[in-house]
């Protein structure tokens, strides 16, 4: 997905082999150890052509090998520059190895600090946020016009859904059991993912009957959005989703209350971001295990709640950082320039 979301940029894309060697099974290590050194391989010919003054590391696998290789095949007076940037709270395995071989580390929060060396040097600059959803932060006028777009009222308070760039399966299963309900009390923008789009379309067609073709109208679904994902965060007075770095960012710049399901799945970095933010009176968090009894009776108590619902929206606006963007890049001009080695 990150390599077609960069070739719709027109920019240069060079894939390098990589595989994760945490939490594999010991069946898969030996070829995944292989994948990394085929990866090293791939980074220094990368390395050697391309001849880069800063490298920019956001986390994963996928930099490993970029980073061994700068430090296995290049003389240290010819090594680039390098920046990690720390995007969830608690950084995995990848990012604190990555740490060690990073001259700076850009950070979402503050509190990231706790899980790296006490000598690495941070800065804590927040999430970037991209152009095409901040504009649509905070602007009434932008707001009736996305309401416009997605053919909504502006008469009823909208429930925004989605569970990640491939979606949710229990978070859409349990909307689907919830939507009768829900539709009498709000209307719904629900991002489902690929991967369930005909269970979707189902619940859809299935809506009619268990409601009226008016209630019907006020669920609109869709499997994934691209620049119009800023209107739908910007109409939205409440969402529910999984708990990826990127809600750190995004939910802050709109102030947007949310009900958070972090993926049972992806060890605890889910959970200590959801967990942040509800700390910080911005967020609900929910185990995924009980989705199905709690995500109706959830989202009805915070929409018949206004006062409760606007001390979350104040406590999620005050952790917006919106020049997180241009904080990293002048870190990286800087670098580049021969500011940091």
């Amino acid at each position: 997905m990150e390599a077609d979301l960069v070739m719709r940029k027109g920019l240069a894309y060079k894939a390098v082999p990589a595989a994760g060697v945490h939490g594999v099974g010991i069946k898969n290590l030996p070829r995944n150890i292989w994948q990394v050194g085929r990866g090293m391989l791939a980074s220094r010919r990368i390395l050697k052509s391309f001849q880069p003054d800063v490298m920019f590391f956001t986390g994963g696998y996928v930099a490993v090998p970029m980073a061994l290789s700068s430090r296995t095949f290049m003389a240290k007076a010819q090594r680039p520059a390098s920046l990690l940037y720390v995007p969830d709270i608690e950084p995995g395995l990848a990012l604190k190895t990555l740490a060690k071989f990073s001259d700076e580390i850009a950070l979402t929060v503050d509190d990231t600090n706790q899980y790296l060396p006490a000598k690495s040097r941070t800065m804590t600059c927040g999430y970037p946020i991209r152009p095409g959803l901040s504009s649509w932060a905070h602007n009434e006028t932008k707001k009736q016009e996305a309401l416009r777009m997605f053919g909504l009222s502006a008469e009823l308070p909208t429930l925004l859904v989605f569970g990640g760039s491939k979606g949710a399966r229990s978070i859409n299963r349990a909307l689907f059991a919830a939507l009768p309900e829900l539709l009498n009390i709000c209307q719904v923008v629900h991002i489902s993912g690929q991967l369930d789009w005909n269970e979707v379309v189902e619940a859809q067609n299935s809506l009619v009957e268990k409601t009226s073709s008016e209630l019907a109208n006020r669920y609109k679904a869709f499997p994934y959005l691209h620049e119009e994902m800023g209107p739908a965060l910007a109409i939205a007075d409440l969402v529910v989703s999984r708990a990826g770095a990127s809600i750190l960012g995004e939910f802050p710049c709109f102030g947007l209350p949310a009900i958070l399901f972090p993926y049972p799945f992806a060890w605890r970095y889910q959970y200590i971001n959801a967990s942040y933010l509800e700390s910080r009176g911005a967020a609900v968090l929910i185990k995924d295990s009980d989705l199905n009894q709690k995500l109706l009776s959830s989202v009805r108590q915070l929409l018949d709640d206004p006062i409760r619902l606007e001390a979350m929206r104040i406590g999620m606006g005050r952790l917006a950082k919106p020049d997180a963007a241009e904080s990293i890049a002048d870190i990286l001009e800087r670098m580049a320039m021969g500011g940091s080695k």
